[in-house]
């Protein structure tokens, strides 16, 4: 199983500004050094030195996650933004997949707004499966795609277009079994499983972790105990958190206590906050590190999640 971000922003899409490159082109220029000039060795170890915040970026786009079966089924949750990035990557690549299993975690805008760009839903031959627990699953799909909201209905779409409410407790893939629950968010909000070969992923996103969330229940056991790799919201600062209490969000360290209790060992803090540059969510991310390592017997690798950033289960 291959696990691929192409969007990881909350709320709406963030490109990165002019005024903010300029700054980081000169924050660059000005470390430069006569010695590091010298060689391509001088140079490379120049580039290498460079903190991350300056040389790459989060990424602008709205939830969008990719995953690869070992059959090569290609599982999509949520049509944000970043969809459009995945689609034009796909039909550059003349990818053989024609058919794509897109899952929902709920339909608030920036989980949404991508799908009518998504350039392999215009193609005949092609076959859209559309999967939420939310019964009106097609009703509000097709109700970002007409007037007055957008020129284009779905019925334009070429490709083939199924739709399925998930009711039963195991939706299988392939050899994958995809299992669901609900999570703390305003208007709802599902985070997903995927197991396949005794590897377990799980997508929590617009999540806001409660103490039910971390007890020893047999439903909570049952989801989350044998986890590799959790992606969850952690869009606060604690105090963030403590201020907007039932915005339907978490803070990285209760992220970073959530991955600990359950002793997942992959932690990736993701729906980032879209009014902090990348510099803060780096320093988001070490801030987590560093609070890691006062919990006791806590071994956890913790990621910020970036566009293009992948995993291999």
């Amino acid at each position: 199983m291959k696990v691929r971000f192409w969007g990881v922003r909350g709320s709406i899409p963030t490109p990165i500004r002019p005024s903010q490159l300029q700054s980081r082109i000169a924050a660059i220029v000005q470390r430069i050094q006569p010695s590091d000039l010298v060689s391509q060795e001088s140079r490379d170890a120049f580039l290498a030195g460079i903190p991350p915040y300056l040389i790459e970026t989060i990424g602008g786009n709205t939830t969008c996650m990719e995953i690869r079966l070992k059959d090569n089924s290609c599982i999509i949750i949520d049509a944000g933004s970043g969809i459009r990035e995945l689609g034009i990557s796909l039909l550059k690549k003349r990818d053989k997949v024609k058919k794509f299993h897109i899952f929902f975690t709920h339909f608030h805008w920036d989980h949404i707004l991508g799908l009518p760009f998504f350039d392999p839903a215009y193609i005949p031959g092609y076959e859209l499966h559309f999967y939420s627990p939310i019964k009106d699953l097609e009703h509000h799909l097709r109700e970002q795609m007409k007037f007055p909201y957008f020129p284009v209905t779905m019925n334009e779409f070429g490709a083939d277009l199924i739709f399925h409410t998930l009711e039963e407790e195991i939706l299988k893939i392939g050899d994958a079994e995809i299992t669901w629950r609900r999570v703390k968010h305003p208007g709802g909000c599902f985070s997903y499983k995927i197991k396949e070969d005794g590897k377990t992923f799980i997508f929590s996103t617009d999540t806001e972790l409660t103490e039910r969330d971390f007890k020893r229940s047999k439903e909570n056991t049952e989801y989350y105990c044998g986890t590799d790799l959790i992606v969850v919201d952690s869009q606060y600062t604690l105090g963030e958190a403590i201020e907007k209490y039932d915005w339907g969000h978490s803070s990285y360290s209760l992220a970073v206590d959530f991955a600990a209790e359950w002793k997942i060992p992959k932690l990736v803090l993701f729906h980032h906050e879209p009014k902090y540059d990348d510099k803060k969510i780096y320093k988001i991310l070490n801030s987590a590190k560093w609070y890691e390592k006062h919990i006791e017997n806590s071994n956890l690798e913790i990621y910020i999640a970036k566009e293009e950033l992948e995993f291999t289960l």
